[in-house]
């Protein structure tokens, strides 16, 4: 069975629990990885809603959110594409105490707000 829209963001809400999870627990990297999945997901749930067909197999939130022709405003914009840079460093670290200290606490909570924004935002979109 596909999955459909709501299933989609059902998930994207798992694994922004699930970042905020890594977060309390000292993994801030971690977080921001998580992060990226749950935003991920939303996009791909929209993506479905609104053109009726699967999502690409694809880790680009920048494609995905252009292929949905939605704006969701120069800020969440710019974080977006803060947050897809971060894919590949998060998921393949080249030098771990760099990327522990790249994304400090503050960093990432920061990061996690925006995440929580833009879920909203696309929530929205529903």
């Amino acid at each position: 069975m596909p999955v459909t829209p709501n299933e989609w963001l059902q998930q994207a809400d798992y694994d922004m629990e699930t970042a905020e999870y890594m977060f309390s627990g000292g993994r801030a990297f971690y977080a921001v990885f998580m992060l990226h999945l749950s935003v991920e997901k939303a996009l791909k749930g929209l993506y479905l809603k609104k053109l009726q067909t699967v999502p690409p197999k694809t880790h680009n939130l920048i494609l995905l959110l252009k292929e949905t022709g939605s704006s969701p405003g120069e800020d969440m914009h710019k974080f977006i594409i803060r947050l897809n840079e971060a894919s590949v460093t998060t998921r393949y670290p080249e030098d771990l105490r760099q990327l522990i200290e790249h994304f400090d606490n503050e960093t990432v909570k920061k990061i996690l707000s925006q995440g929580k924004e833009f879920l909203k935002w696309i929530k929205s979109q529903f």
